[in-house]
């Protein structure tokens, strides 16, 4: 049994130099916050929110754990990069948002902790950034209740989504800080389905994320060359 936090502290940092410009909706969370209500929505179409107890796994400053909270639901954001959290927390107290709440703790420790609680998980662009994303997903799958849904986001490894996730997004429009991504981290789709069928989860849906430069807008299409999203759901019984 591992002892070591699966974190990387160098993306820890990177993300905790930038926590107070994470609710600036013209900073390099911009994508986030123009991405937030489609992916919040989709999330919502599958597994409503209302009355449901939801955790935001890797929740940063807390965009969607608040857009969740918003909707109804009970939310709890976890991240291992104190900065952010403290600027999530603030943000509730500023903006009154009631049924949200953030804890500084590791996925894995929380699954041991408190197994099978949520109806909800949520674990959006986080998987990119950690040495062990099987270790996640399998965490998060151990989080969920049976019959719970688990909802991933994250960015495929190719030649385009190096060109638009990284050249593209990072130097060229800089819609993100340069070195928000390395391209060997990345996760292509077979291998974050092979994840989710190791943790026991049915994949259900596959969404993409597109941008177009011009209008400066997000859409969900069939494309998951880049960006794209998992709903997957933890079966009701496991299967002898």
């Amino acid at each position: 049994m591992t002892t070591t936090v699966n974190a990387d502290p160098a993306e820890l940092a990177k993300f905790s130099e930038l926590a107070h410009r994470w609710w600036d909706t013209e900073s390099e969370f911009r994508p986030l916050h123009e991405v937030n209500p489609l992916r919040l929505e989709w999330i919502d179409a599958i597994a409503p929110l209302r009355d449901r107890r939801v955790l935001d796994v890797g929740c940063g400053g807390g965009i969607l754990a608040d857009a969740m909270a918003r909707k109804g639901s009970s939310v709890l954001g976890i991240d291992l990069a104190s900065k952010p959290l403290k600027v999530a927390e603030l943000h509730a107290l500023e903006a009154q948002t009631e049924g949200v709440a953030y804890r500084e703790v590791s996925a894995e420790a929380l699954a041991a902790e408190d197994p099978e609680s949520f109806d909800i998980v949520t674990c959006m662009e986080m998987l990119e950034h950690v040495p062990e994303p099987l270790s996640i997903v399998k965490s998060c799958a151990q989080l969920v209740k049976p019959g719970g849904w688990v909802f991933f986001s994250t960015i495929h490894r190719n030649f385009k989504s190096f060109l638009f996730g990284i050249v593209g997004a990072e130097y060229a429009l800089g819609l993100l800080p340069r070195g928000t991504h390395e391209y060997r981290k990345l996760i292509r789709p077979s291998e974050l389905a092979a994840y989710c069928r190791a943790a026991g989860l049915d994949l259900m849906q596959t969404r993409g994320l597109t941008y177009n430069p011009i209008t400066r807008r997000y859409r969900l299409t069939d494309d998951t060359s880049v960006n794209y999203m998992f709903a997957t759901r933890k079966p009701l019984a496991s299967v002898k």
